[in-house]
């Protein structure tokens, strides 16, 4: 961290869910419901900001094996933001095109966590 940044702020990966979760977040906000439903629109919160944050809490574990292990569960928040989006749009409450652009985005991250869990995986499976 000499230059003032943390190592997770440099990955592609930590990049893009920031943006996707920052945008979730602004979406929720402007959600058409009611908001008797707030367990489910905090649970959305959560879930998409879960993301970057395991990401960013993986990559300053020290062992590249304990990355990976949060790099899954960083996968698995992106499922589930995914699914609530979905319930979301199954609802009413956001429009299916706004659906389809987030998943769209979601599937882009998920190729970059797969590729990055795929290259950790094959740097540590040569170690002598």
């Amino acid at each position: 961290m000499e230059d003032g940044r943390f190592g997770y702020e440099d990955l592609e990966v930590w990049q893009k869910a920031i943006h996707w979760a920052s945008e979730i977040v602004s979406l929720s906000d402007n959600l058409e419901t009611d908001r008797s439903h707030f367990r489910l629109i905090e649970q959305l919160e959560s879930a998409c900001t879960s993301v970057a944050m395991n990401i960013a809490e993986g990559k300053g574990r020290y062992s590249q094996k304990e990355f990976i292990q949060f790099l899954y569960v960083a996968r698995g928040s992106l499922y589930e933001t995914i699914t609530l989006l979905e319930i979301f749009t199954r609802q009413n409450w956001i429009t299916k095109d706004k659906f389809l652009e987030l998943k769209e985005r979601g599937k882009e991250l998920a190729k970059v966590l797969n590729a990055l869990i795929n290259s950790i995986k094959k740097a540590t499976s040569h170690k002598p």
